[in-house]
């Protein structure tokens, strides 16, 4: 008897965990990892001109809808931000990843990665950061941040990250 009650419980601990279901956020930019006090207007407080300052209150990430390369207003705002990071630490250079989800092709996937790491070079070039900071690689589908084969998950892993690969204090 007590081993069946012992029983029941677990596996009302083991539903109960798995019940919640992961917040839709695909249309979202990411941020980073959140380390460090939280300073005025809710951002971070990290030495700015770092690579930290980059990801946390600038933000690395942006996203894009399924089969698109084209930036959305949010994307845009992200990329604003970057640019203006990116005019203050006048050294700092750029890769840009693009990449998409698991659906389609490797090459499909690839060619698709390509375009959307351009999408946010270009824009960004538009805002008055030189080309020559910027350098770009797709990544298709071989790196996903999320895995997971649902819409959320995917909607994850179709982003364009920028990673400051010099000129930046760590």
């Amino acid at each position: 008897m007590r081993l069946k009650i012992v029983s029941l419980l677990a596996a009302l601990l083991l539903v109960g965990a798995c019940a919640t279901d992961p917040e839709e956020t695909g249309g979202q930019t990411g941020t980073g990892a959140s380390t460090g006090a939280t300073g005025a207007g809710g951002a971070v407080a990290v030495e700015p001109g770092t690579i930290q300052d980059f990801i946390v209150n600038v933000g690395d990430r942006v996203f894009f809808d399924f089969d698109k390369a084209t930036l959305s207003a949010k994307a845009q705002e992200t990329l604003d931000k970057q640019a203006a990071w990116l005019t203050r630490v006048s050294g700092a250079t750029i890769l840009v990843e693009g990449h998409c989800d698991e659906r389609g092709t490797r090459e499909y996937n690839l060619a698709l990665g390509e375009r959307r790491a351009t999408a946010v070079k270009d824009y960004l070039a538009s805002k008055g950061i030189a080309a020559s900071r910027i350098k770009t690689i797709s990544y298709g589908k071989e790196r996903p941040a999320v895995l997971g084969s649902n819409e959320w998950a995917w909607s994850q892993n179709r982003r364009g990250v920028s990673t400051i690969t010099g000129g930046a204090k760590s």
